[in-house]
C-alpha cells in the first residue's frame, strides 16, 4: 500500500498564532515573513511599507514530520509559499501543495471551507489532515464522501503540533499501513 497523505495547515499546527501574544512559545523561533500574497493583500500600500508577518515556528517539527510514513503536502492558504516561508526554517523538502480556490466561500451545510476541496484534491487516497478548524461536520462528511480511511485531527492553534498530535498521527498511519486500515474514517 502507498503511503497516506499527511495535508498540514501552517497556521494553527505549525504556527500556533493564537499563543501568549507577543511571547514565542518555548521551543519555537520568530520568523518575519513577506509573502507575496500578503503584500497583495495589502495594496495598495507599497510592497517596501508593508509589515512582514510574524511566524512562530519549531524547528524540530520538519524531523518529526519527515519521520511519519506519510507524503506531505501543503494544505494551507500560504499554498506554494510554504515552499518559500515555512519548509527551510524546519528542513523540509518542496512539498506539493493544495491551490485552494478563490474566493473562500461559506460552505451550505456548514463544512469548513477546504473541506470538498482536499476530499476532491487526494482524489480517493488514505489521508490524514492537521488543521485547527476542522470539526465533527467535516469529519462525518468526509466518512460519507471519501471512500479510503482518512483522519481529520484538530490542532490547538495556542500550541500547535504537540507529542500527542504527532502519536496520533502515528498510531493511525501504523494502523493502515500494517492492519489496512477499514474503508472508514478510522480512530480519532
Amino acid at each position: 500500500m502507498d503511503k497516506p497523505l499527511l495535508l498540514l495547515d501552517v497556521d494553527g499546527p505549525l504556527n500556533p498564532f493564537a499563543a501568549r501574544p507577543h511571547r514565542c512559545p518555548q521551543g519555537y523561533a520568530t520568523y518575519r515573513t513577506k509573502p507575496s500574497s500578503w503584500i497583495s493583500a495589502n495594496a495598495p500600500k507599497p510592497a517596501f511599507s508593508v509589515p512582514p508577518l510574524r511566524v512562530w515556528l519549531n524547528a524540530e517539527h520538519g524531523a518529526r514530520l519527515k519521520a511519519l510514513p506519510y507524503d506531505l503536502v501543503w494544505a494551507t492558504t500560504w499554498t506554494h509559499e510554504a515552499n518559500e516561508w515555512i519548509g527551510p526554517p524546519l528542513d523540509l523538502p518542496e512539498l506539493p501543495f493544495v491551490n485552494w480556490p478563490r474566493p473562500r466561500r461559506i460552505d451550505p451545510e456548514g463544512l469548513h471551507w477546504k473541506t470538498r476541496y482536499a476530499v476532491e484534491w487526494v482524489a480517493g487516497r488514505p489521508f490524514a489532515w492537521v488543521d485547527d478548524e476542522i470539526g465533527q461536520a467535516d469529519r462525518d462528511w468526509v466518512a460519507l464522501h471519501h471512500d479510503a480511511p482518512a483522519l481529520l485531527h484538530w490542532v490547538s492553534p495556542r500550541r500547535g503540533l504537540v507529542e500527542e498530535d504527532f502519536r496520533i498521527l502515528a498510531d493511525w498511519a501504523r494502523w493502515l499501513l500494517c492492519d489496512g486500515g477499514p474503508a472508514s474514517s478510522g480512530p480519532g
